[in-house]
């Protein structure tokens, strides 16, 4: 019982809240005392090996005053404050006042605990809230970390420093600077709050709220955040960085910009492994890539991009679909590469160009890779060509069509300027006098090839064995007015680029957007302190020490 009364009474000596008992200041050793009223009146001198105890802080120093009816103390050289363990202050000069248990130190003042040692030249601090503060510029160093700033607060019981001015960390891998930054030297996590940078060799990190693990090299960015890399630059509402890993995820209103691979991701969920050159876009996934001076818009419910300058793979999984000016597509899913230039698209692929439709089972468009242009078309299997007569009753309208086993296509200027089809070929044409439909034409053989001008077609030709039989508009029969094949999917015709989105994602993004445009009317404050910062010393206790075999 005695030995825990003890405990007690020793806690409460060395982490007391205001309520520190006015014990006078108490002299445990000096070489030499005096009484000098003339030299300082109502004080005591104390001269060589001086100690003194307040409230179980030892104080040591070469020469000091004691203004006994003040509870007053002035210390001179060398002086040695000790609070236990917990902190230890060496300064040239320094008083306090035992009343306010509030001390002041200046002259090469050095401020220690377990974890850092501030070196500044003038400190204040109260032991009654146990907290110390600066003006005068001060060094702290923590461990890796080294932190400058013009003034600086630190709360002892919560291990904290708090600056409120322009502050620096220097990391050996980085370096940070804030206006508004609180710091835990036992976990090493900092809060920020207000414009922060930080620099290093890899990236540059700007975010205006936020947490960082410095022990880890951990980040949590809110307001206003992005990381630039060499080539990308990385936004979101919320950003998680992995600076060990380079591995960074953001979430909502996310926008990852290349600029020399020239494409532009957007999404609500991205994750980017730098070393590996991988991105991982999600929830309304979009990819806007640059074609000679037009945007090609790319969707897929999940789109991955691999690979170093000139090296990218670009692939989209389920419900793929892209959009540009004078073309766009859908399919399960798509596949391209910059090195060779190939785009596939595989699974119920179909390609609208003008007002054209594309089919077939396999699709594969051909850029030239030196001028990034559209170059190529192929269609493997089961090849089908269907083009809405506009001119037909909408209720009962007409198409033209081609068929063939494979079909080969070439681009001039980014637009379909020629199609071949080949094996087993099969068409069906509405021809027109003006708006005067005056026949049918059907024909079976064993090569079509066709002619556009502005995605327009302009010529049709029918090659090598060659069977065709042209009815009058009233003698066409129903019953051969579809090839064998046949399958119009002008209900899912892209149009515009919002169109690439089903509902469903469209109606996430919209309500993402509306929420984080009612959250910027809020006003800003800091982040609230994590959980695993306030149980730091909890979950990680220091090693006991060795018990000696004696």
């Amino acid at each position: 019982m005695k030995r825990l009364f003890f405990i007690l009474l020793s806690f409460l000596a060395f982490y007391s809240t205001p309520a520190l008992a006015q014990e006078k200041i108490r002299v445990l050793h000096t070489d030499y005392t005096d009484k000098n009223e003339n030299e300082v009146p109502g004080a005591i001198t104390l001269i060589g090996n001086v100690e003194v105890e307040h409230n179980g802080s030892i104080m040591k120093c070469n020469k000091a005053y004691i203004l006994e009816k003040e509870n007053y103390l002035k210390a001179y050289g060398n002086i040695k404050f000790n609070q236990g363990d917990t902190l230890h202050m060496n300064s040239d000069y320094a008083e306090y006042n035992g009343n306010k248990n509030f001390a002041f130190a200046s002259g090469n003042v050095v401020m220690r605990s377990p974890e850092m040692t501030l070196t500044t030249d003038t400190i204040y601090f109260d032991r009654n809230k146990q907290e110390a503060y600066y003006n005068s510029y001060g060094t702290i160093v923590n461990g890796d970390n080294t932190l400058k700033s013009k003034s600086g607060r630190f709360y002892a019981n919560q291990k904290k420093y708090q600056f409120l001015t322009a502050v620096t960390l220097t990391n050996p891998q980085y370096v940070l600077k804030s206006n508004h930054l609180d710091y835990y030297t036992n976990s090493g996590h900092s809060y920020v709050f207000g414009p922060t940078t930080i620099t290093s060799e890899e990236n540059y990190i700007y975010t205006e709220k936020g947490f960082y693990d410095t022990k880890k090299n951990f980040a949590h960015l809110l307001t206003n955040s992005y990381i630039k890399y060499d080539t990308q630059v990385i936004k979101g509402d919320s950003i998680y960085y992995d600076r060990n890993r380079e591995f960074s995820s953001a979430t909502n209103n996310v926008r990852v910009t290349d600029t020399v691979n020239k494409f532009v991701a957007r999404g609500h969920y991205a994750e980017v492994y730098k070393q590996l050159d991988s991105l991982y876009l999600t929830k309304r996934a979009e990819v806007v890539t640059l074609v000679e001076k037009d945007s090609l818009y790319t969707h897929a419910k999940q789109i991955v991009i691999t690979g170093k300058e000139g090296e990218r793979v670009v692939r989209g999984y389920n419900d793929a679909r892209f959009y540009k000016v004078d073309m766009s597509g859908k399919c399960d899913s798509i596949h391209s590469e910059e090195v060779t230039g190939l785009t596939q698209l595989i699974g119920r692929p179909v390609i609208w160009n003008g007002k054209s439709q594309l089919t077939g089972d396999v699709m594969h468009l051909i850029s030239d890779t030196k001028t990034e242009k559209l170059d190529s078309l192929k269609v493997i299997n089961n090849a089908f060509m269907i083009q809405l007569d506009t001119i037909s009753a909408k209720n009962n309208p007409n198409y033209n069509q081609i068929k063939g086993l494979n079909l080969y296509g070439k681009f001039k200027d980014n637009k379909l300027s020629y199609v071949e089809f080949n094996k087993n070929t099969e068409k069906i044409l509405y021809n027109y006098d003006k708006e005067n439909l005056i026949g049918i034409d059907k024909s079976v053989s064993s090569k079509i090839s066709l002619h556009f001008a502005d995605n327009e077609l302009s010529q049709v030709f029918s090659h090598n064995n060659l069977e065709a039989v042209t009815y009058p508009p009233d003698m066409f029969p129903d019953n051969i007015k579809k090839l064998r094949g046949f399958i119009w999917r002008g209900d899912e015709m892209i149009e515009k680029r919002e169109d690439i989105f089903p509902p469903e994602e469209q109606e996430l993004h919209e309500q993402i957007v509306k929420e984080s445009l009612e959250k910027k009317k809020e006003e800003d404050t800091p982040m609230e302190v994590l959980q695993e910062t306030l149980d730091y010393d909890k979950n990680n206790p220091k090693p006991k020490p060795p018990v000696s075999k004696e």
